[in-house]
């Protein structure tokens, strides 16, 4: 794997994110309960521009949240996987063991809401920052073709819901449901691995949307639990603008992101406390 400036910011970003919980879960915050939740993730990623290429490969992670109940709760949770991918493309050949990593960051906000059942309901709104490299930079396809790191930036807002409800003292079971509500995307594309005359490529992404849900059961202790939680992630995002390709300076094309869609289903086990 090679290691460029993205995984400094990736690096910085994650020392953020973990002094930023450390702050929210610190005894001047936390009036009221709050839960924190830490686990690995393992899945399967589908990757699919239709009609052009497809990619799918296994994604392992690491994933945080703080939730903080009151009246409403807020909670904000971040994940880190990496993997490699196989590419197939009618056109271009194939490409296997294409480094790939993904991180994400959400916080969500809504009532808290007791049911009779002795459960927990919680509709929410929130924004999240999904963040995917996928690099091929460096490497050639069975057909010849060069490769090149492309990285996707998405900006959206989950509108969904969470249940969760006893079954009796020691285990619970929930499940969540949710829309992602797409604000903007950028995809930039460093043609310059091809040959570095060619500048890179950033598409603007307009429209789209996700959809994601997940079956949660947790067995509860006196101070820890344990959460097993299968799940799906989807996103279907429409074709990009189209910006110049230049070569040296001068336009020698058009190019923009194809119609695209992904599918992520795996499984997700943590640790509460």
């Amino acid at each position: 794997m090679r290691y460029t400036k993205d995984d400094a910011r990736f690096i910085s970003t994650i020392i953020t994110l973990v002094l930023f919980l450390l702050f929210l879960a610190a005894p001047g915050f936390a009036q009221s309960p709050g839960e924190w939740e830490i686990g690995f993730e393992v899945s399967d990623i589908r990757y699919e521009e239709p009609g052009i290429m497809e990619q799918e490969g296994t994604m392992y992670g690491i994933c945080a949240s703080y939730t903080h109940r009151a009246d409403n709760v807020f909670r904000i949770e971040g994940r880190y996987a990496a993997g490699q991918v196989d590419y197939t493309s009618t056109n271009t050949g194939k490409l296997d063991g294409i480094d790939d990593y993904l991180f994400e960051l959400r916080f969500l906000f809504g009532p808290n809401v007791q049911i009779d059942s002795g459960g927990v309901l919680m509709p929410y709104i929130g924004f999240g920052y999904r963040y995917l490299n996928d690099d091929s930079g460096g490497m050639t396809t069975t057909t010849g073709h060069k490769g090149y790191e492309r990285e996707s930036n998405y900006y959206y807002s989950p509108i969904g819901i969470e249940l969760v409800s006893d079954l009796g003292s020691t285990w619970s079971w929930g499940f969540t449901a949710e829309y992602d509500f797409f604000w903007y995307g950028m995809q930039k594309s460093h043609l310059s691995d091809v040959d570095p005359s060619y500048r890179d490529l950033e598409n603007d992404q307009n429209s789209g949307y996700g959809l994601r849900g997940s079956i949660k059961l947790l067995r509860k202790g006196e101070t820890t639990g344990l959460l097993i939680e299968p799940y799906i992630r989807y996103w279907d995002i429409n074709q990009s603008e189209t910006t110049i390709i230049s070569y040296s300076g001068f336009i020698v094309g058009y190019g923009y992101e194809p119609e695209n869609n992904s599918t992520e289903i795996g499984l997700k086990i943590a640790i509460t406390f």
